[in-house]
């Protein structure tokens, strides 16, 4: 609907205001350190754009999947060091659950194919058992949304901070990705709920998007490169090699960002029942974007090599643990280790190739 289009044109207008003004190299630099940007994610959040797929009755915005990708597509072109993604993930599984969501940070747990995670009945209440490795954000999350099993029902509950011990590890963009071990502890509320494979779903479809805003900020860098940098008294976007480079990471990025929002399209389309009947189209989009993501790292170290080189590690970091080379076996899994593997911050440094 033209009206949609239009309210979704001023989110991405307000997203690229806020992200561009806020998240400066400083700032980068300080999360990866280990700083948590408690002003930042105060903006976000009220600027609603933390839950724009949660109904307004459990505390979201009331707005569509398509407004998600928005957001998620985004705060990767500007990898913003922020759960957004998780909050948003995290959110939507309490409301389809029939859970309030808190404010604040949201992370999710398990991330792993092998882990399981139990409910023990309490009384009236549910107590936790069990350890979570790879939880992103795990130290900095007010919240933690289970998946979690009650004598095989699947069940979502939602865990308190302070709840679990904490070992805390990061992943190879230096964001939190830590070991949350829960003994017992009682859950503020559970509720039977999608199993942990719709988790996972959840993960291959935000880090689609988010992979896919960080190949539209590799393009623009690599573009911007090639027409400022000089060879033999032509500029480096002169010559016919370089073009051709330019079209394949144009091509793959288009592919990419395309698959990405025919997911989150099919989200919407289908209704409530989305995740389960989305299920294919989440796989394209994570498989497709991770080839992308693999080839547009290549294509930009090949067209400004020797000086990206130190940057090609933020650029594929999004990748899973599978990669983009085992299209068949990241297919079959859905993204299954989406959540907690890598990144989801497809671009490099706002420093640009120097």
């Amino acid at each position: 609907m033209p009206g949609d289009k239009e309210l979704r044109t001023i989110l991405a207008d307000t997203c690229s205001r806020l992200f561009t003004a806020q998240v400066t190299p400083q700032l980068q630099e300080s999360a990866e350190k280990g700083t948590w940007s408690e002003a930042l994610w105060r903006q976000v959040e009220e600027n609603g754009l933390t839950l724009p797929q949660v109904p307004e009755s459990r505390g979201g915005a009331g707005g569509s999947w398509s407004d998600a990708h928005v957001v998620l597509t985004t705060a990767g072109r500007h990898a913003v060091p922020l759960p957004i993604a998780e909050t948003m993930m995290g959110g939507w599984l309490l409301a389809q659950s029939g859970l309030d969501v808190p404010m604040g940070p949201i992370t999710l747990a398990p991330t792993s194919l092998h882990t399981r995670l139990t409910l023990i009945r309490n009384g009236k209440g549910w107590r936790l058992e069990g350890s979570a490795p790879r939880v992103p954000w795990g130290r900095q999350a007010e919240h933690v949304v289970v998946a979690a099993e009650d004598e095989g029902r699947p069940m979502i509950a939602l865990i308190a901070r302070g709840a679990a011990s904490v070992e805390e590890d990061v992943n190879l963009a230096l964001e939190p990705r830590d070991t949350l071990t829960w003994r017992g502890v009682p859950v503020v509320a559970a509720s039977p709920g999608p199993s942990a494979d719709r988790l996972w779903q959840l993960g291959a479809l935000a880090r689609a998007a988010q992979m896919a805003g960080g190949l539209e900020y590799l393009l623009a860098q690599s573009v911007k490169y090639v027409t400022e940098r000089s060879q033999f008294g032509r500029t480096l976007a002169s010559f016919q090699a370089i073009q051709h480079q330019l079209a394949l990471l144009a091509g793959h990025t288009a592919a990419a960002g395309m698959a990405a929002q025919h997911a989150f399209a099919t989200m919407d389309a289908r209704g409530t029942a989305s995740l389960g009947e989305a299920a294919f189209e989440v796989a394209v989009a994570k498989v497709r974007v991770g080839e992308a993501a693999g080839l547009g790292a290549a294509l930009r170290i090949s067209l400004t090599a020797p000086s990206a080189s130190r940057t090609s590690t933020r650029s594929t970091s999004s990748r899973d643990v599978s990669g983009p080379g085992a299209p068949s076996s990241e297919g079959r899994a859905t993204g299954r280790s989406s959540w907690g593997a890598r990144s989801p911050r497809g671009a490099p440094r706002r420093s640009g190739p120097t």
